[in-house]
């Protein structure tokens, strides 16, 4: 694996008419991440991986101090599976000025994440946008768990780019959690409460299936997770998974969700 620390070297030393396939990373890997990779190995001749702490999506420096981060132990994990380039580029290398920083919403994007963590996607976005304007892979390999992300970042490639956006499905742990970088900061007891609103929703999506008048347990269900001790939700809703409207049938529904455990922050779609 050759790792690059700027992007002006990775230009200059990769080929990027070949076949590459792009896995942008904040790091502290998992098996989610790991699923992208392996994904973006078989489709592709050559994959990139990058690791980059992106502060344009923090609302709050106390969050972006307090994510994970562990580049030593990422490295192996890349390096095992025999990825060929990892790019760890500095900040002031993603982002010239301040008007790189920002991508603005819509304002029919402005539901669910966008409304609790303002800012948060014109963040993303931007380091989404000036990823794909500095280098030039044939496609780009996004999880399905961050879905409001993963339909935006669709909607800005398709404007501007001539990038192919492969999404990758929701990797679980045996307990039904969504794996996420931000599970390393719970404990046993806070993990358990996570597992139990997974499996419920789960069941609750099981039932919707077979009947959407089940729709109307909602405020039951809210219920039912606001009662678990140190569990704050800020929304549960179901949308339609194709363009996030509220107008939906059985068959092209998900339900989405983000809640606090403890002081993490948690989302999760099904």
């Amino acid at each position: 694996m050759i790792i690059f620390k700027s992007i002006n070297k990775l230009n200059k030393e990769v080929d990027f008419k070949a076949n590459i396939g792009f896995v942008p990373t904040m790091g502290s890997l998992h098996n989610g991440h790991i699923y992208l990779i392996k994904s973006s190995k078989k489709y592709c001749k050559k994959t990139l991986v990058s690791i980059f702490i992106n502060p344009s999506q923090f609302n709050k420096k106390k969050d972006l101090k307090r994510y994970p981060r562990n580049l030593l132990k990422d490295i192996k994990i890349l390096k095992r599976l025999k990825v060929d380039y990892l790019l760890t580029p500095r900040v002031g290398e993603i982002y010239q000025n301040k008007k790189d920083r920002k991508i603005q919403l819509n304002k029919n994007d402005k539901i669910m994440c966008s409304l609790f963590r303002p800012g948060h996607f014109e963040g993303v976005l931007a380091v989404i946008n000036q990823f794909l304007k500095k280098i030039k892979p044939k496609s780009i390999f996004l999880g399905e768990k961050d879905y409001q992300q993963l339909f935006l970042i669709n909607k800005l490639i398709k404007k501007k780019f001539n990038v192919k956006v492969i999404p990758c499905k929701n990797i679980r742990d045996i307990n039904n959690i969504a794996l996420s970088s931000r599970n390393i900061l719970l404990n046993k007891k806070d993990l358990n409460k996570s597992s139990f609103v997974a499996t419920l929703l789960l069941n609750f999506k099981k039932r919707l299936k077979k009947n959407l008048l089940f729709r109307n347990q909602i405020p039951n269900i809210k219920k039912i997770i606001c009662e678990i001790k140190d569990i704050k939700l800020e929304y549960l809703e179901i949308r339609n998974k194709k363009n996030l409207t509220k107008k939906f049938t059985k068959n092209n529904f998900k339900i989405f969700i983000s809640y606090y455990n403890k002081k993490v922050r948690l989302i999760d779609n099904f």
